[in-house]
């Protein structure tokens, strides 16, 4: 197969007109070509010259038509990479996967394709239920603690903009498997070749049902509305797991829970070794989209239907701490995210059209172990909490979220009316100083970080730019152990995916699903 590189295209052009530049490069007429696709999409916005950038993939009939004389770093021959793990399940009990977010339904999707039957148990609702206390916390304030954004099928990631992009090689296919499961189940098919695709939660909501009918239509079951209380080991190996409604016999138990899980890894604590681990506290910060779109395409953004415009920053402080936007939603809502009475949380969400007035991120300062103040393997949870419980006074209860105006989060001062940019967070929003739900040197890195960024993209860290408390889910803060077979220290339990400390997101997630179910399926 020949992949050609760096095609570019205006934004007026035809999509279609591709095949025809791919043809003029390698010098071959179109009726040579077996099969076409694009690889990568992109968009070069620099100098505001909008360019959309593409790599395109040619199966020839006469591949030899292309000499070795025409290769280079533009035109390169290249292997299709393909998933192709195929092996019997051998076990004799069913595995049983604790938790339906990313990891454990691609954990459960090839073990499932390879007839072990998984069960699948989920202390929160599926989808379609769960949309519904969802949208009842963020219109009342009334918060189910095992429906809502956190907990329930399909993990966090349900609720978010629905990022597909990884930095993690994949030579075996497993990052295309996952893509691939995704259109399948109704996500776009251009997610299969831009550079940084998203789902949207709209889309990501009914891919997540199609997912769960697949892995039924194999022979899995899916246990919603039920909790993981205990384990019962024997002689160093699971023997079965026990949860609020019954108990299930067991030797290969795959820990999928997500990282706001906090009473299982209580429990957890209790038989696995768990570790501390490095996480990032901060703010929701938000923009209008428009201005955001104007920074990353100049007047290109007025001829052209362009896509909302993303951006990542990072900053390391005087202070030797790291400041970082994560989760950016173009066009998109800061949502209420709190799983436990008495916390405010908050996230970002974008529907995949990505057309609402606000643009958010998560501005984040990293934390270390030594920060926590205790050994306690589970002390970054409490860590968490004390900033979440503070946020939740802040804000008045009823999980109103503290806003604050950048200008007066440097200043110390509360915030007496918005400018130009809207809270978009529900429930509610009430003024407060921000500054006071963190340890000082986080609020000091948000402000030179925040400032620093304002040097990069012009309007970042105007006065009326508004940031909204508090972001304390970012990732885990705790890693619970596990060897090169990714087995814990009890045998047959495999700890995967972001709650555990393995991954970032829902690709990483999904990857690290489907090598735990190779090994398993591998014995």
């Amino acid at each position: 197969m020949i992949r050609i590189n760096q095609i570019k295209l205006n934004p007026e052009d035809q999509e279609q007109s591709l095949q025809m530049k791919a043809c003029r490069i390698l010098k071959i007429p179109p009726e040579e070509i077996a099969a076409f696709s694009i690889y990568k999409k992109s968009i070069d916005a620099r100098n505001n010259r909008v360019k959309f950038v593409y790599s395109v993939d040619l199966e020839l009939k006469n591949e030899e038509k292309v000499s070795d004389r025409q290769l280079s770093h533009l035109i390169q021959r290249v292997a299709p990479v393909r998933y192709d793990f195929e092996m019997e399940y051998r076990g004799q009990k069913r595995p049983v996967i604790i938790g339906a977010g990313p990891a454990g339904l691609f954990c459960s999707l090839i073990l499932a394709e390879n007839g072990a039957r998984p069960i699948v148990i989920e202390r929160g609702k599926k989808v379609e239920n769960r949309v519904l206390d969802v949208d009842l916390f963020w219109k009342e304030g009334l918060l189910d603690t095992e429906s809502n954004i956190q907990f329930g099928e399909g993990g966090a990631g349900t609720f978010s903009d629905g990022k597909l992009n990884t930095l993690i090689k994949d030579s075996m296919g497993r990052g295309r498997k996952v893509l691939s499961e995704l259109v399948k189940a109704g996500a776009p098919k251009e997610i299969l070749y831009l550079n940084k695709p998203h789902v949207g939660t709209d889309q990501l909501r009914k891919t997540v049902i199609a997912l769960r009918k697949r892995i039924e239509a194999l022979g899995g079951e899916f246990k919603f509305s039920e909790k993981l209380i205990d384990l019962k080991v024997m002689q160093g190996c699971i023997e079965s797991v026990i949860t609020d409604k019954g108990q299930y016999l067991a030797d290969t138990v795959i820990m999928a829970v997500g990282h706001s899980a906090r009473d299982t890894f209580e429990m957890l604590n209790q038989y696995l070794q768990i570790s501390q681990k490095p996480f990032s506290v901060g703010v929701r910060i938000e923009h209008l989209r428009k201005h955001i779109d104007a920074w990353q395409y100049g007047q290109a953004i007025e001829r052209h239907q362009l896509p909302a415009a993303d951006y990542k920053l990072v900053h390391h402080c005087t202070n030797g701490r790291s400041v970082y936007t994560f989760c950016m939603c173009p066009g998109g809502v800061v949502t209420g995210a709190s799983s436990e009475e008495g916390g405010v949380v908050t996230n970002g969400m974008s529907y995949y059209a990505r057309n609402l007035e606000n643009s958010n991120s998560a501005v984040l300062v990293n934390v270390e172990p030594e920060d926590f103040g205790s050994d306690y393997p589970l002390a970054g949870i409490d860590f968490q909490r004390k900033i979440e419980s503070k946020a939740f006074v802040a804000g008045g209860g009823q999980y109103y979220a503290p806003v604050q105006l950048f200008s007066d989060f440097r200043n110390d001062e509360t915030s007496v009316g918005f400018g130009k940019i809207k809270p978009t967070y529900r429930p509610g929003t009430k003024f407060a100083n921000i500054r006071q739900c963190f340890p000082e040197y986080v609020s000091e890195s948000l402000i030179e970080g925040i400032e620093a960024f304002g040097k990069k993209i012009k309007g970042f860290d105007n006065d009326d730019v508004l940031l909204t408390g508090v972001e304390t889910r970012s990732s885990s803060p705790i890693r619970l152990e596990r060897n090169e077979q990714m087995e814990a220290s009890i045998k047959g339990i495999y700890p995967i995916g972001e709650g555990a400390g393995y991954a970032g997101g829902i690709m990483s997630s999904a990857i690290d699903g489907i090598k735990a179910a190779e090994i398993i399926l591998k014995g």
